[in-house]
């Protein structure tokens, strides 16, 4: 039977394929977002993908007032929670705006979740919280040292909603730490569209291929890995929301709480990013090397198994799956017509 879900952040890149894989489960979604980095015509867009109204409340997290009236009335069964900033480079620019948005509006979540009898929630964390380590596969009980803003709020939400589920027997919570999200849903209509410039890998690629960036600067070629470039574990961002799936059906179905990796459990190397790209695009797309960035890890890809025990995850795409979709949904928000 279908639950009454809140997803905060649910019109961003990976809330709003989350949202799809709720609702094509069953579950009465309602999207809680407050549009700062996300575009208003998603939810149009979603309405197209699953064939009805989608139900949306715009609200700021840090907003505890507004937050508690979002709650009033709902009936909510749990909370998927996505609502959060996440360039490392603006965090570093604003530790506490970030904070704020990632700490404090956790918080305020939180609370009103307790004061409306809202006792389970999904929380969106990050490989980032795990540093530069040098063991791979990264395992969920491997040191967490966040070497940044951003990873260290990750780390900090993680411990709030741990210390939550620990004094509250009944409060039970699935941490999710993905590794990196790439593509976009079949239909080309959502994807990932930062409204900074981007950061992520795929994305820059996708706009040198659209011919909004003149190149793609490769961060270090001198690493010791088969092609010298870095090497990161990409996951299909339909399978990562298929996996919020998985998660919240553990906390409702079984009280299971939980904190686990998802990824694909094998890694890719930018230059083999960049050539599969090329292949699906038909050219060359200009490219050079620049020095290494400080803190890159020459390699990062998850344990897998902790989430295929426990949840029954498993990644379904390929790369190859991942830049499809990717130049898909790259080419129609770049048209006229597209968001």
């Amino acid at each position: 039977m279908g639950k009454r879900i809140l997803l905060t952040g649910g019109a961003g890149f990976i809330g709003s394929h989350t949202f799809v894989a709720l609702a094509e489960a069953g579950h009465e979604v309602t999207i809680l977002d407050s549009f700062e980095n996300a575009h208003r015509d998603v939810p149009g867009r979603l309405a197209q993908i699953v064939g009805q109204p989608v139900d949306v409340i715009e609200c700021d997290i840090r907003d505890a007032r507004a937050l508690d009236g979002a709650f009033s009335g709902r009936g909510f069964d749990a909370v998927v929670h996505f609502a959060a900033r996440k360039s490392i480079a603006e965090g570093e620019a604003d530790p506490v705006g970030y904070y704020q948005s990632n700490c404090t509006g956790l918080i305020n979540v939180v609370a009103a979740m307790r004061a409306h009898d809202v006792n389970a929630i999904v929380f969106s964390s990050s490989a980032a919280i795990y540093g530069n380590t040098d063991r791979v596969p990264i395992r969920e009980d491997d040191a967490v040292a966040p070497m940044n803003t951003y990873a260290r709020t990750k780390a900090i939400g993680e411990n709030i909603l741990t210390d939550v589920a620990r004094s509250d027997p009944g409060f039970i919570v699935g941490i999710l730490r993905y590794f990196n999200p790439v593509g976009a849903h079949p239909s080309g209509l959502i994807g990932e569209d930062p409204s900074q410039p981007p950061s992520n890998l795929v994305p820059v690629i996708a706009r040198v291929a659209n011919g909004e960036l003149p190149e793609l600067m490769i961060y270090g070629n001198d690493y010791p890995t088969p092609d010298g470039t870095g090497v990161r574990d990409y996951i299909h961002v339909s399978d990562l929301a298929r996996g919020h799936v998985l998660s919240l059906e553990a906390l409702l179905t079984r009280g299971q709480g939980h904190l686990v990796n998802l990824g694909t459990g094998r890694g890719h190397s930018v230059l083999e990013v960049l050539d599969a790209y090329q292949d699906i695009c038909g050219r060359k797309l200009a490219h050079q090397v620049v020095a290494r960035r400080q803190g890159d890890a020459a390699v990062s890809f998850a344990d897998v198994s902790l989430a295929r025990d426990v949840l029954g995850f498993e990644a379904q795409h390929d790369l190859r799956a991942m830049c499809e979709s990717n130049w898909r949904f790259s080419r129609r928000s770049a048209s006229p017509a597209g968001g």
